[in-house]
């Protein structure tokens, strides 16, 4: 068998994400489909930083024991002015009564639930398109403001 091999990751950034009201598109058999406009917000870190643009969204799909499948879509503008396409897959889950608590917007600590996702990136800027050979991981929370992802680079 071969030897394992690290895992190793590398501060991005933090991604700060404004959200709009959901459009509840019902009831899919096995979940709840929303549909969450992203509204802007920000991305901060020690080699990219900028805004995150209007215009994206999360398809979420909330299971019937309230843990939410994370699909994202959206467009960051760095501060040179290069747009980038993120996409990301996650899941966010805990105890019932932490989702309950999440579910009505209320502050629950990070460390209560589990919240993972992972991001593609793309880009024509050639300063950046290193982050297009790029697979990051985050960590998720979800305080009242909108959620909020520190972003890792494996390596």
């Amino acid at each position: 068998m071969a030897d394992r091999l690290p895992l190793d990751t590398e501060f991005l950034f933090r991604l700060t994400i404004e959200v709009g009201a959901p459009a509840p598109v019902g009831d899919a058999g096995d979940h709840e489909l929303r549909i969450v406009p992203i509204t802007g917000g920000r991305f901060e870190g020690p080699r990219l930083s900028g805004a995150i643009l209007p215009g994206g969204a999360d398809w979420l799909r909330v299971e019937p024991d309230g843990t939410a499948r994370i699909d994202v879509r959206l467009t960051l503008q760095d501060a040179s002015g290069a747009l980038i396409y993120v996409q990301y897959q996650g899941v966010r889950t805990g105890p019932a009564a932490v989702l309950e608590r999440l579910a009505k917007g209320e502050a629950v600590p990070a460390s209560d639930y589990y919240f993972r996702a992972a991001m593609r990136f793309e880009t024509a800027a050639p300063a950046l398109r290193w982050l297009n050979r790029t697979i990051a991981i985050a960590t998720g929370q979800r305080p009242p403001s909108g959620p909020c992802y520190d972003v890792y680079a494996v390596k």
